[in-house]
């Protein structure tokens, strides 16, 4: 196995002034030495990952990092920028970056050195070390933990031996606690016979590479000044070592700090929890343990069910429309495979069967092999089972979104209800946030410990559902399905103009964020128009909209760098032509590279091409059963010439306006050096390499 960083992959003078170019410049460096195959998508994955959240740490310390398929073995970068670069962490600008590279299968003991560098940055000397060395060469020895040739001892634990430390340390969560962790005991005694306060630890991130060994070291080490015993599970990558039951049960209290859910959370159920992202492990641990105590003395505990996606959102001052969006982008994200499947099988018996096909008798009881009709009603009736899950998933994962797993049972009976009693989509919206309330307000209840166990199982799931069914049937159901009736006739009495204007507003919905929340609510509204059995033709209207407006985007940067070019840069060239394809298949997010690399063009452009779009299909009358498909379902559109039209001028308007924008801007920023990519001298304000929309 070659070495992790060797001097090539260190540049101690970083000129970048962005996270975006410093990514760029590290970047480049392991595509020099071989270890990255696709600069432009190892870079669209570092900026996916750093959407999840941004990778600055106090202290002056930058990790981007991800797992990509472009990575051909387990890589660093170092760069020392004398300026700084703002990642996004609370106390300024990073000077020491460090650029993590994993490939996608990724074996345990590359994951294990990668791991023990994540916890050296929390050692003040180790960084200390790296500001003060003078070359590449000595910089990368340091970092792999290489025997300097002066000796230098003060230096923190190096990375290939901390490496082996980080796996014992593991081995030793799982069964008694290590030796730092006995140190923390042995000086933790507030009196001569007093117990040391015992906390059992478990951080996890999305990579499980680095925040996760991050924020274990930081806890571990809060621990020790704090004078409790403290022992931390790390759910990384590489997989984890599970505590010690015992450990577990001898236990004071818990801090979770994590972005992904906590695998096997019911091991500590009933104990005071506090339950954070995984930065506040890293930047505020001593005040995780200080509330957790607190809550210990106050007698607080919880149940061990998994966090709920605001939960992990991790930091405090998020609003509630935060997560709300959180909580309904749950629903939907679980719902639209349900509204794919089902609608594209339904689509496919009418375009086999005809429409007449809806009216045929059960396949159970009817069904000739060799009979076309008989493969279309068996397509519809399929896909009519799949439709009738929608709404009970809608609710069920609204519900999963604020309470996780006890939300389920009052969510999908509550999505059921309002199905049965026509409530639809509005009804399913209610039913998921009223169960996700009704449960969030039992867990508040203090509980004598002999119940615990059956809370989860029995109690909640019992309590719950006959409270939201109670409310779906007789308090608020009749008004929310006399709502829903009300919406679903002004759409079918929509005409004229107002649906014109009604076709623009999804259109510019559809192409605001390129798949994000906006582009998902215009999504939902369009499927559920069309999730019954006997869809109207405004809601057919209005799923054809919709469908062509946001498959606007992605052919009209296609088409745009087809016709001019250079004004985008190779990897964009490259990109565009597989956006013909991603377009024609109704994937919006085909524009995400554009959209990121100059959002300030493209998603203005966009948005313009999707209302004409979406505003000449109301115009013309296309319909669309099928609710996905892209070009594939033509033929179960109606008035299909003028619904392609309608894409087409969208498509041409989009392409014309990001053109001229790109133009203006290089006329304004001047030329050039010949051979020099030309957006090098663009503003730094827009980078130039992808971020997440």
């Amino acid at each position: 196995m070659s070495e992790m960083i060797t001097a090539d992959l260190v540049d101690l003078d970083l000129s970048a002034d962005t996270k975006e170019a410093a990514a760029h410049a590290l970047a480049e460096r392991m595509v020099a030495q071989g270890r990255v195959t696709d600069l432009e998508g190892f870079l669209a994955d570092v900026a996916a990952r750093e959407a999840q959240m941004p990778t600055g740490l106090d202290g002056g310390i930058g990790i981007p990092h991800c797992r990509s398929e472009y990575v051909t073995e387990p890589s660093l970068a170092f760069g020392r920028s004398a300026e700084g670069v703002d990642f996004g962490a609370p106390d300024g600008p990073a000077d020491l970056i460090f650029l993590i590279a994993a490939p996608a299968g990724a074996d345990d003991a590359h994951l294990t050195i990668l791991s023990a560098l994540a916890r050296q940055l929390m050692n003040a000397e180790f960084t200390s070390a790296l500001r003060a060395v003078g070359d590449a060469e000595s910089a990368a020895a340091l970092i792999r933990g290489d025997e300097p040739e002066g000796g230098t001892d003060s230096v923190a634990t190096p990375v290939a031996a901390s490496a082996g430390a980080a796996t014992g340390s593991s081995a030793a969560d799982g069964s008694t606690p290590d030796s730092s962790t006995a140190d923390k005991g042995a000086g933790a005694d507030t009196g001569a016979d007093a117990q040391p306060f015992r906390i059992v630890a478990v951080t996890s991130c999305p990579t499980g590479i680095a925040h996760t060994y991050m924020a274990a070291e930081a806890l571990e080490n809060a621990g020790r000044d704090a004078g409790v015993e403290l022992v931390v599970e790390p759910q990384g990558s590489a997989g984890f070592t599970r505590l010690d039951p015992a450990v577990i049960a001898a236990a004071d209290a818990v801090i979770f700090a994590h972005d992904v859910p906590v695998r096997e959370k019911d091991r500590f159920a009933g104990k005071p929890t506090v339950d954070v992202g995984v930065k506040a492990g890293i930047n505020r641990p001593a005040e995780l343990i200080t509330e957790v105590r607190g809550k210990a003395e106050r007698g607080e505990v919880t149940g061990g069910s998994a966090p709920t996606p605001v939960e992990r959102g991790g930091e405090a001052g998020e609003g509630y429309g935060s997560m709300l969006r959180k909580w309904l982008m749950s629903g939907v994200s679980y719902m639209v495979p349900f509204v794919a499947a089902g609608g594209l099988l339904i689509a496919l018996g009418f375009a086999i069967g005809g429409y007449e096909i809806k009216s045929a008798p059960s396949v159970m009881q009817h069904f000739v092999w060799t009979q076309t009709d008989s493969w279309a009603a068996l397509m519809f009736q399929i896909g009519g089972v799949a439709f009738g899950f929608l709404v009970p998933v809608l609710a069920g994962y609204i519900a999963y979104g604020m309470a996780d797993r006890p939300g389920l049972v009052p969510g999908f009976v509550g999505g059921m209800i309002a199905s049965t009693i026509n409530a639809g989509f509005l009804g399913g919206l209610a039913a998921g946030l009223i169960a996700g309330g009704v449960v969030l307000a039992i867990q508040k209840v203090k509980i004598p410990k002999a119940v615990r166990g059956i809370m989860p199982v029995v109690v909640i799931p019992l309590i719950s559902t006959a409270i939201v069914g109670f409310l779906m049937f007789v308090v608020i159901g009749k008004p929310i399905a006399s709502a829903q009736k009300g919406m679903t006739d002004w759409l079918n009495g929509l005409s004229g103009s107002n649906a014109i204007l009604l076709g623009a507003l999804l259109g510019l919905m559809m192409c605001f964020d390129l798949g994000g929340p906006v582009n998902k609510v215009a999504y939902t509204f369009a499927t559920a128009g069309i999730a019954v059995s006997n869809p109207s033709d405004s809601a057919m209207k209005i799923m054809a909209a919709v469908m062509a407006a946001g498959m606007v985007p992605p052919l009209a940067m296609a088409l745009a760098t087809t016709v001019r070019g250079k004004l985008f840069t190779e990897t964009e060239r490259e990109n565009g032509k597989a956006a013909w394809v991603l377009g024609a298949s109704f994937i919006s997010e085909g524009a995400i590279p554009f959209a990121a690399a100059d959002p300030l063009r493209v998603i203005p452009s966009s948005m313009v091409g999707g209302a004409i779009t979406g505003s000449l299909s109301m115009a013309f009358g296309a319909t669309l059963r099928a609710p996905h498909g892209g070009i594939f379902v033509v033929p179960l559109i109606g008035h299909a010439f003028f619904y392609l039209i309608a894409i087409a001028v969208g498509m041409c308007v989009t392409a014309a306006l990001v053109v001229v924008l790109k133009g203006m801007r290089k006329q304004s920023v001047g030329g050039t050096a010949p051979g020099a990519p030309e957006d090098i001298a663009a503003p730094a304000a827009e980078p130039k390499q992808p971020v997440a929309a």
